[in-house]
């Protein structure tokens, strides 16, 4: 089993300029890597990440955008996988962190452990779907994931991380999207 924050110091070696989105637990993770411009934090937006990163494909399509989302957050747009799959942005690639908690709202256990979240975005028709549990593979795979012709999808079977600290103040420092917008006019 990996370390989300393992599977996010490999994915930052790759990303480059595209935009990665994000919320909650695995926003802080990814933030704790480093500040870059081109980080989109959804604000207060649980479940939703994946709907902003197709609308950031869609408007931009010139751009890689990954989204990094947690599995509790996607069973609360469960219907973003269709959307997705039928909008087909070739630049889209979806990761979905998979640690069988809500880790935002306290922890608590998923309703099932047993989801196949590679098996419902394959059905709902993404072009490309992996599924992940181990860091050497991931790591071999990484950039060949990223690079791929979306919609891309990726489990990444991670354990329950640390204890994190929700600064959402810190997050979701207005002067964060104004860098964003900045950054996207060049």
């Amino acid at each position: 089993m990996m370390q989300r924050d393992e599977c996010f110091r490999v994915l930052a070696r790759h990303v480059g300029d595209a935009i990665v989105v994000s919320t909650y637990s695995s926003a802080f993770e990814w933030l704790d890597l480093g500040e870059r411009a081109l980080n989109y934090f959804s604000v207060g937006a649980m479940g939703l990440d994946s709907s902003h990163a197709l609308g950031l494909a869609l408007g931009r399509p010139d751009r890689r955008i990954i989204c990094l989302q947690g599995d509790g957050s996607l069973l609360m747009n469960l219907g973003s996988l269709v959307t997705i799959a039928a909008a087909a942005p070739k630049n889209l690639v979806h990761f979905v962190v998979q640690n069988g908690t809500y880790e935002a709202n306290g922890s608590h256990p998923l309703p099932s452990t047993g989801l196949d979240f590679a098996a419902m975005a394959r059905s709902a028709g993404y072009a490309q779907v992996h599924d992940f549990s181990d860091l050497g593979n991931f790591t071999q795979q990484a950039a060949h994931v990223l690079n791929q012709t979306g919609p891309v999808f990726a489990t990444l079977r991670v354990e329950r991380s640390r204890d994190l600290t929700y600064d959402y103040p810190k997050i979701y420092d207005p002067a964060r999207r104004k860098a964003l917008k900045e950054a996207l006019r060049d």
